[in-house]
């Protein structure tokens, strides 16, 4: 049964950083794509950023160039570093893998959910 845990989030000033961490069991990082979505109150879940078996990563654009996404390398943990933190990246995020495509317009691609780990950013 795969599981995923979300840890690492928190309240920050805005400019300040975290790092966020899905510990996985149950699957095999192999064959699976691993992502991280938002979601912000009332507004859509959104793509953020994800990653293949390879390392090859994909990120959202309203992140790019200040989140990065990584694995352990016994690929059992995934990571977000997220820095440059804004008020607008305030969200609940959340871990999530699929065995079909690294993909960030849906959460359609991914069949395994974490529970969610809320992080705010004040301004």
């Amino acid at each position: 049964q795969v599981h995923l845990a979300e840890s690492g989030g928190g309240s920050v000033q805005a400019g300040g950083s975290l790092r966020l961490s899905c510990a996985a069991s149950g699957l095999d990082y192999g064959v699976y794509y691993m992502a991280w979505f938002r979601q912000a109150p009332g507004k859509e879940r959104e793509g953020v950023a994800c990653i293949d078996n390879r390392g090859s990563a994909r990120y959202a654009g309203p992140v790019k160039g200040r989140f990065t996404i990584s694995t352990d390398n016994a690929k059992t943990t995934l990571f977000l570093y997220v820095e440059d933190l804004k008020p607008e990246d305030t969200a609940m995020y959340y871990c999530a893998a699929g065995i079909a495509f690294c993909g960030l317009n849906t959460g359609a691609y991914y069949e395994h959910w974490g529970q969610g780990i809320q992080v705010t950013v004040s301004s």
